[in-house]
C-alpha cells in the first residue's frame, strides 16, 4: 500500500470511514474520529505512529498483529470499531464540543441497534465530553447503554506519549478479561 501524497491526505479532510460492525459484538471499539491517513485509506487507526493495532494484539484480542486493511477480520474475533465523530480531522482538537456531544448521541443509537457486550471509547478526553462525564477515568464506567457495558481506554495516538505500549496493552487486556466473563 502506497502512502497518500500530502494533496492527497488534505483532500481526505471530512471523509467518512466506514464501520466495520455486526450484531451482538463481544467489544465494539470507538476511536475519537478518524485522521486524513485513516479518511484517505479507509481503514481505521491507519497512521503509522498509532499503537491501537500493536496494543491490540499485545493484549490478545487479536492472534497476531493485524494491518489497518485487514479491520475486517475483527469481526471474526467478535470486535468492531466505529468513532465518536465520523468526519476526518488532522487533528482531534480540531473538532468542537457540539461535534462530540452530537457523536455521543448517535453513538448511543448504534450501541442501542448493534448491542455489543463492550462499547470501548479509545480516548478519555472524548468520553468525558460526548457523555457530560467530567471525571470519568480510565477503566469500566458506571453507564451503560441498554445491557452494554462501558469501558475506557487511553488513546493509542502516538501523540498520547504518557501512556507506554505496554501500560496500553494491561489496560486492554482488562477489558478483553472482563468481556470473556460471564
Amino acid at each position: 500500500m502506497t502512502r497518500p501524497t500530502r494533496e492527497e491526505l488534505e483532500a481526505a479532510r471530512d471523509r467518512l470511514v466506514p464501520d466495520v460492525v455486526a450484531d451482538g459484538l463481544r467489544v465494539l471499539f470507538c476511536g475519537i474520529n478518524p485522521g486524513l491517513m485513516s479518511a484517505a485509506t479507509g481503514h481505521h487507526f491507519a497512521r503509522p505512529g498509532n499503537r491501537f493495532w500493536p496494543v491490540l494484539h499485545a493484549s490478545g484480542f487479536t492472534p497476531r498483529r493485524l494491518h489497518p486493511s485487514e479491520e475486517r477480520e475483527l469481526l471474526d474475533y467478535g470486535l468492531g470499531i466505529t468513532n465518536v465523530v465520523a468526519r476526518a480531522s488532522a487533528r482531534a482538537d480540531e473538532l468542537s464540543d457540539v461535534e462530540f456531544r452530537e457523536g455521543g448521541r448517535v453513538l448511543v443509537e448504534k450501541v442501542t441497534l448493534l448491542r455489543p457486550r463492550w462499547l470501548a471509547v479509545v480516548g478519555i478526553t472524548a468520553y468525558r465530553v460526548a457523555f457530560s462525564e467530567r471525571k470519568a477515568a480510565v477503566g469500566p464506567q458506571d453507564r451503560v447503554i441498554g445491557d452494554t457495558r462501558i469501558w475506557v481506554l487511553p488513546n493509542p495516538s502516538g501523540l498520547n506519549a504518557h501512556w507506554t505500549p505496554s501500560g496500553m496493552a494491561e489496560e486492554f487486556a482488562r477489558l478483553r478479561e472482563a468481556a470473556e466473563g460471564p
